[in-house]
């Protein structure tokens, strides 16, 4: 095989050199002799070219390559047995990917680019991540059909690699500006544009991210501009040189304002690989904290060796282990009587030696454990201003430390209490005389002592006037628990405010609900809180005094309610006010007063138009009244005022004239109302009050009228006839003259008392006729008001009962005879009480006696054997037993009726549960052997005469067990309630008591509803002998018994349904 001859594979380099020394007979592409042009054109153009190429040729993807592509390829890889092989095989790793690439160039026809592609080979012993920007083209042969495709690549993967690293750096960068912690940013180009800044530097310029990244920093920051830092950044960004500052001061925005700032400021010129200048990094730190801070120490220890001299408490730093003294103030100078140049830098005791033994081992151990000493009322022995003199000071001797918190001097700071110790004695007596003062002060005072308000103390003034109390209910007492009202009132909060800020709260006229005696009562009060401190400073009581102005305020408020009604009053009233300047004549008036005149509104008026529209003929009332005002500064009258549409209307004019200092008038100022309405009321009152004096002199009766003060101004004529006097001489001598000398005193005190209260007035008096007879009269009067309620006079009548008080005086005589007739029956009645009472012995006693008898001899005579007594006999014996037994029943029964009205009526509280349960008990056999069922509700504890009320329940629910239905078991219900008695459906006898009403229902055979009340009645029975045993008697002892306790019974039944019994007792 010789390749050498051929010149398309001449040259190329080493893969030049392979190609003409492989045997390409093996391969699928043949000897080199038979490859067409197109593929010998192309590998001559692969391999004489400097850019890396790769051909895949033929169905089986042929590899060729140029000495360019070789490297990538690397070494112990896929060189140099790739060459002529097949695609598919060497390229296993990759042909998922290139495969359908070179299958879609090789149908389609059309070339590929792709950059930067990461497509890991196999080289270098490895599988390595490799990076290229190539172009796959067709190659066509020698008849125009696409039989290959060349690559044209670059491999990539250092600069991919390289970039990356940039990236990576970029945002390592990135991330520290972010992560600093000074605060850092970076500004770019000449206009400053903010590319990064971390929180910290936003947080300086007090703005958000989105406010300044990627504008101009001047127009982010409009604030900093004019400052000098636009000459700052130029330099920089120009030179390339560092600014570097400390305590830069800046104007800058905090919380919506330009305050003073300052700054540790680096601004570094950020320079490009080429060294160009492109931005500018800033690094910050804000330090305005630190230098007010610093600028605060130097001003306060300025301000605190200016203190020391002038604070009234004696101050002293002393130094060093021999305690010299570095500075004193004027205070201390004047206790220990000395001087400035006695005094400094020299040891503390050099001007006192005779403190030292009290006070050195005190100051000593100070500066030597760093721990303060504190002391009160400590003694000290001073020789001070000639004479040697027991002091008392209140002191601290504090460690004096420098930054490195090493103790180098002592500071002394004393209170001289000398005088206040010596005057303890007299606090107590002074405490005890402010006591006295609270206690003797006309104004309310009282103290509350802690945050529970706890009444330390209250004059007689607060306990009377206010709180209305007695000092056992409030003294050392929680004042909000002695007044719960005050919880929901501001009080409370006003006294926290006092006891935690020390604050005095005064108040004039607060309004204050206060009970009093169960009602809450309205008060205004001055009141003044004022914090009570003790030593410590701390506040540990209020002091409240407290001005009762209630009656002030109310009066106040009366007033002020008067002058808000006139004021009302006016306005409804459409009362027109004007302004005369009586020299120029001008006249001021309110909007209404065209209306009053029925003068156009929009035009204006004159007074010569107002008074021009007055009738001619009042002209001289207007006049006179001007005459007057200018006597008595009151000018008023009433005229007529002829309209324009010719109606008349009546108006009432009042104002008051002013002076000057000459006393000529100058000023009128006045009111006018519409009197229209009124006058015309009065002509109406006129000619009624003449109607009603015709009618009044018409009738029989004596009619009168007086004035609102009680002034009698006229009778009718038939008093005038009666008495036969005249009008005139009423007139000179009054009307008493005709009225009966013992009924004239009675008569006016009467009188004047209905005058004086608005009551209606009625009396009986006796009235003169002509011929000197004197008749009763009953003399009534009412008042009469207008729409007010005021009282405007008075119209009475008298008329003539002689005949009813002959008819009394009748009625009287036989009543008094009827009183003698019931006493005679009353003592009737005590005879025949005694008698029952006799006659109730002679049962209990006389008439049981014989009864038991005949009991006892019939019973032994039926016991006697059959032999002994025939069978007849012994039903007669039985029925002998029976009748006796029923006569024993009924003088029992005979005895409790009449028990119930003579026996001694004593009222005891009482369980009635316990009663009923006992009357339950004696009917238990009863009870089980007809099964009945009793459901008792709780009847509690009831006022009662225990005795009775049993009997009254054994009746009841004796009855309801006897009148039981045959074959159905008893059902007896018993159960109460309480009403107050006008809330029941009957009249009662005490409608404002509380009633007890108790219920017993059954169902028994019942009763026809007709009987109800009949059953109360004795010997009453509804039901054979045969049926139902029984006397008659017990449902009127319940009656009675009853009626003892001053209540009702009520009964209600059908036939077969049962029976009700309502009891209602007043719990008296």
């Amino acid at each position: 095989m010789n390749n050498t001859n051929h010149d398309f594979l001449a040259k190329g380099g080493e893969m030049g050199a392979m190609m003409r020394a492989k045997d390409w007979s093996k391969t699928s592409v043949g000897a080199v002799e038979s490859w067409p042009q197109s593929l010998r054109t192309t590998l001559g153009i692969l391999l004489n070219s400097k850019f890396p190429m790769f051909l895949f040729w033929g169905e089986e993807h042929i590899c060729f390559y140029n000495d360019a592509y070789r490297p990538s390829l690397g070494n112990d890889g896929k060189h140099p047995n790739v060459l002529g092989q097949k695609g598919a095989e060497y390229w296993p790793e990759i042909w998922h990917f290139i495969g359908p690439l070179i299958h879609q160039v090789l149908t389609e026809g059309e070339a590929t680019w792709h950059e930067d592609l990461l497509l890991p080979i196999y080289r270098n012993g490895k599988m390595e991540d490799v990076y290229w920007t190539f172009s796959y083209s067709p190659v066509t042969n020698d008849d125009g059909q696409i039989a290959g495709v060349l690559v044209i690549c670059s491999e990539t993967t250092e600069q991919v690699n390289v970039r990356k690293k940039l990236e990576n750096s970029n945002e390592r960068y990135r991330n520290n500006i972010l992560q600093t912690p000074n605060a850092m940013c970076i500004f770019r180009g000449p206009d400053y544009v903010v590319e990064i800044a971390n929180e910290l530097m936003l947080e300086i310029w007090q703005r958000k991210e989105h406010q300044v990244l990627n504008k101009p920093i001047f127009e982010s920051l409009p604030e900093v501009t004019g400052q000098g830092l636009e000459d700052i950044l130029l330099k920089v960004y120009t030179t390339g040189e560092r600014f570097t500052a400390n305590e830069l001061p800046v104007k800058l925005t905090r919380n919506g304002k330009i305050v003073d700032t300052f700054i540790n400021v680096v601004y570094e010129a950020l320079k490009e690989p080429d060294g160009t200048i492109s931005g500018i990094v800033a690094i910050a730190n804000d330090v305005t904290i630190e230098v007010n801070a610093r600028n605060a120490v130097e001003e306060s220890e300025k301000r605190f060796r200016n203190i020391v001299r002038q604070v009234p408490l004696a101050i002293a730093i002393v130094k060093g282990e021999d305690l010299v003294v570095e500075m004193v103030n004027a205070t201390y100078l004047q206790i220990i009587d000395s001087t400035e140049k006695e005094t400094l830098n020299k040891p503390v005791f050099a001007s006192v030696p005779e403190a030292r033994e009290t006070v050195y081992p005190l100051l000593s151990k100070v500066y030597e454990t760093g721990k303060p000493y504190f002391a009160n009322e400590l003694l000290v022995t001073l020789n001070r201003y000639g004479k040697e003199e027991d002091c008392y000071f209140n002191l601290v001797f504090h460690p004096l430390r420098e930054e490195n918190d090493v103790v180098t001097g002592v500071i002394i700071v004393c209170d001289e209490v000398t005088e206040s110790v010596k005057t303890k004695y007299f606090l107590a007596e002074s405490e005890k005389a402010f006591r006295n003062l609270v206690m003797q002060s006309p104004i309310a005072m009282t103290i509350f002592k802690g945050k529970d308000y706890i009444i330390e103390l209250a004059n007689t003034t607060m306990h009377e006037d206010i709180w209305q109390k007695k000092p056992s209910e409030t003294i050392g007492k929680p004042a909000l628990k002695v007044f719960p009202e005050l919880l929901e009132q501001k009080y409370p909060q006003l006294l926290n405010e006092v006891l935690q800020n020390g604050k005095t709260i005064k108040e004039n006229e607060s309004v204050a609900y206060i009970d009093i005696n169960g009602k809450l009562e309205k008060f205004y009060l001055d009141y003044q809180y004022t914090p009570l401190y003790e030593k410590n400073g701390e506040i540990s009581s209020i002091m409240i005094t407290v001005n009762n102005v209630t009656e002030k305020v109310e009066a106040r408020k009366k007033v002020e309610d008067a002058e808000e009604r006139a004021r009302l009053a006016s306005e409804i009233a459409e009362i027109v006010t004007w302004d005369l300047n009586v020299q120029t004549q001008e006249l001021i008036y309110s909007d209404n007063l065209p209306d009053l005149f029925g003068l156009p509104k929009d035009i204006k008026i004159s007074r010569p138009e107002v008074l021009s529209r007055i009738l001619e003929e009042d002209l001289p009332t207007i006049e006179q009244a001007y005459l007057t005002a200018l006597k008595t500064n009151i000018y008023k009258y009433e005229a007529r005022v002829l309209k324009l549409d010719n109606s008349i209307s009546w108006i009432r004019v009042h104002g008051k004239i002013f002076f000057d200092e000459l006393k000529n008038p100058v000023k009128m100022l006045g009111t006018i109302m519409d009197i229209t309405e009124e006058r015309n009321r009065q002509e109406i009152l006129m000619k009624s009050e003449e109607k009603f004096r015709v009618l009044a002199d018409s009738m029989p009766q004596f009619v009168w009228t007086s004035d609102a003060m009680g002034n009698i101004d006229y009778f009718n004529q038939s008093l005038y006839d009666f008495t036969g006097i005249s009008k005139d001489d009423v007139d000179k001598n009054g009307w008493l003259q005709f009225i009966h000398p013992e009924d004239r005193e009675a008569n006016v005190n009467r009188w004047m008392e209905s005058i004086k209260t608005g009551e209606e007035y009625l009396f009986e008096n006796r009235f003169r006729r002509h011929d000197g007879k004197y008749r009763w009269q009953l003399s009534r009067a009412i008042p009469q008001k207008d729409i007010e309620g005021k009282i405007q006079m008075w119209v009475g009548t008298s008329t003539d009962i002689q005949n009813q008080k002959d008819f009394s005086d009748q009625l009287a005589k036989q009543v008094h005879d009827r009183t003698l007739e019931l006493e005679l029956k009353n003592r009737d009645l005590i005879n025949m009480n005694i008698e029952l009472q006799s006659f109730a012995y002679i049962s209990s006693h006389d008439l049981q006696e014989p009864l038991r008898k005949i009991q006892t001899f019939a019973s032994r005579l039926s016991e006697l054997d059959d032999q002994n007594i025939s069978a007849k006999a012994k039903t007669y014996l039985e029925r002998i037993e029976v009748s006796a037994k029923r006569m024993q029943t009924l003088i029992q029964d005979l005895l409790t009726y009449s028990r119930t009205n003579s026996a001694e009526r004593i009222f005891v509280k009482t369980n009635l549960d316990e009663i009923l349960e006992e009357v339950i008990m004696d009917f238990s056999e009863r009870i089980e052997e007809k099964n009945a069922v009793i459901n008792l509700n709780p009847l509690g504890t009831v006022t009662v005469m225990p005795f009775q009320f049993r009997q009254l329940l054994h009746n009841l629910i004796g009855n309801a067990l006897k009148f039981s239905r045959k074959g159905i078991a008893p059902c007896i219900e018993v159960k109460s309630r309480r009403v107050v008695g006008h809330k029941l459906n009957f009249k009662v006898d005490y409608p404002d008591k509380i009633y007890f009403c108790l219920r017993i229902t059954d169902n028994g055979i019942g009763f026809d509803n007709e009987y109800k009340e009949r059953i109360f009645e004795v010997f009453q029975r509804l039901n054979t002998e045969s049926e139902f045993s029984g006397t008659g008697i017990g449902l009127a002892i319940v009656k009675k018994i009853v009626e003892n306790h001053k209540g009702i019974i009520k009964a209600g039944s059908e036939k077969d349904s049962g029976a009700t019994f309502k009891i209602f007792i007043p719990e008296l």
